[in-house]
């Protein structure tokens, strides 16, 4: 009955969103812009719900990259947030983005942003070789090819990354139906952002009264 330490709950890890900015999502191919926006409301909506530890950073915001996607946006907002902004392409080697991720003091750390084989891999890997252990939301991230995004999820993979995706990730979070505390803002969020699995959901919330 002891569910697994590798399972991620509200209370184990912290989440790092990189870069979601308007420069690096002209430039993402290995995804629709449409899903990639979906599946990162569907993960920063589940952080939000589940009061996850949360670091938003930027690469050159004022400059080049433009202002985080509107998902970002929504659940965290620049005003009460404070974005981190770098220079460096690795979060990892920007010093006040690494004494936020490491100030949360959570062992594991989940990672999603653009792109996978840049902004991504070097923060994984890096956290990987100072013994966190690494979870990366795979359809939340992009990059500039199918085969860069690709390439970068199983280079991180070898490493010991852990991938998942963004329903995934939220229904982890939620694990029993039976939390009510959390039932109605998670279904809620997949009705919204779920796709086929939210209109199921709306299905039978409206056709089975549950």
């Amino acid at each position: 009955m002891t569910p697994s330490p590798k399972l991620l709950s509200p209370h184990n890890h912290a989440l790092v969103l990189i870069d979601y900015e308007g420069q690096m999502g002209f430039a993402t191919k290995s995804i629709a812009i449409s899903e990639l926006r979906t599946n990162t409301a569907i993960l920063t909506g589940a952080s939000k719900i589940f009061n996850i530890p949360t670091v938003v950073t930027t690469v050159a915001e004022e400059v080049f990259s433009g202002p985080v996607f509107p998902e970002i946006e929504t659940f965290y907002p620049q005003a009460t947030s404070g974005y981190i902004d770098r220079t460096s392409m690795n979060t990892w080697e920007d010093e006040a983005a690494y004494k936020a991720i490491t100030g949360m003091g959570k062992q594991k750390l989940v990672m999603a942003g653009l792109w996978t084989g840049v902004c991504i891999v070097g923060p994984a890997l890096s956290a990987i070789h100072e013994g966190y252990e690494v979870y990366v939301i795979t359809d939340a991230c992009g990059d500039v090819s199918v085969e860069a995004h690709e390439r970068a999820v199983q280079r991180m993979v070898q490493a010991g990354v852990q991938p998942m995706t963004s329903i995934q990730y939220l229904l982890e979070l939620q694990r029993d139906w039976a939390r009510q505390e959390t039932y109605a803002a998670v279904t809620d969020l997949a009705k919204k952002h779920g796709g086929a699995y939210g209109i199921g959901i709306q299905y039978a919330h409206k056709v089975i009264k549950h």
